[in-house]
């Protein structure tokens, strides 16, 4: 059962980097951009959480008013920062979304503090199960849950409706899309509003996870993210999914095995850098969704 828990918390984290990177992958597909502020949207969805949660003692609201919160930000971001740029080249639009993840931590700091924040109205959720001899805590389960109920409705949603089949021939190639009526602005902002609404849910998970939120718990997330759409051949949602969970058991395994010698952070380059040696087209070799 000692491996089995391994896997288990392996699943979890590997269930936060997916509602994380999925948003990262819509992106770059969408419009050839990395998204590194897509970080700054998963801090700031965790910070929403924890202060609604402590104003009105309910930690969903604090989750749907974070999810809707960073929708609405995510949005604004592809509006005031990333359109202007569409016409420079690709990593003048990158390094804007660097300097607003760095303004967006330094605001976090000045507002919150350094130390950051906790859940301090009760009831926060602690309780533990024992199935079939392995220990899981109700956050744990509403992990896995919300990420399997979120990605299923976004596979769905980009398969089964006319929406996000316009949605999936715009990422794939968009003049010919736009050429059929599809508008292109508006599958942008919905790009945007469901990958940051994602990212806010995994940052609200994680704040329930750790019962803590801080200012730079987005800036090692965002390079973890990157590492994985890289894994995942960038743009494919399919391969992001699997380097995600992919990643999460590395990590989980690896802090047992040689955790005396590299931390978890430094484990999941090294999977980066080992991977990207045997296969550099990424563990799927696709390059769209």
């Amino acid at each position: 059962m000692y491996y089995v828990d391994l896997v288990l918390n392996g699943l979890i984290f590997g269930c936060m980097y997916a509602l994380m990177a999925v948003g990262l992958t819509l992106v770059y597909g969408l419009l050839r951009i990395l998204h590194i502020s897509h970080a700054a949207v998963y801090a700031f969805g965790a910070f929403i959480t924890v202060i609604v949660a402590n104003a009105t003692g309910s930690i969903a609201l604090g989750m749907l008013v974070a999810i809707v919160s960073s929708a609405i930000f995510g949005a604004a971001i592809y509006r005031l920062l990333y359109q202007p740029l569409l016409s420079f080249p690709p990593y003048v639009p990158m390094i804007a979304s660097v300097g607003l993840l760095i303004f967006m931590e330094d605001s976090f700091r000045i507002v919150f503090g350094e130390q950051g924040l906790t859940f301090t109205r009760n009831p926060y959720p602690t309780q533990i199960y024992n199935l079939f001899g392995l220990t899981i805590n109700v956050i744990q389960i509403a992990m896995i849950v919300a990420t399997a109920v979120c990605l299923t409705a976004l596979i769905l949603f980009t398969t089964k409706t006319r929406v996000g089949i316009a949605w999936r021939a715009t990422v794939s190639n968009p003049k010919i899309a736009t050429s059929f009526g599809v508008n292109a602005i508006q599958v942008r902002y919905l790009n945007f509003l469901t990958g940051s609404g994602l990212a806010a849910l995994a940052g609200a998970l994680i704040a329930l996870l750790n019962n803590y939120v801080e200012p730079t718990m987005g800036f090692v997330v965002s390079y973890k993210a990157l590492a994985i759409i890289v894994l995942g051949g960038l743009g494919s949602v399919r391969g992001t999914l699997i380097a995600s969970f992919a990643l999460g058991l590395v990590e989980s395994f690896g802090t047992i095995l040689v955790g005396k010698y590299l931390d978890r952070d430094a484990l999941a380059f090294l999977f980066l850098i080992i991977v990207l040696l045997v296969r550099p087209q990424g563990l799927t070799g696709a390059r769209a969704s």
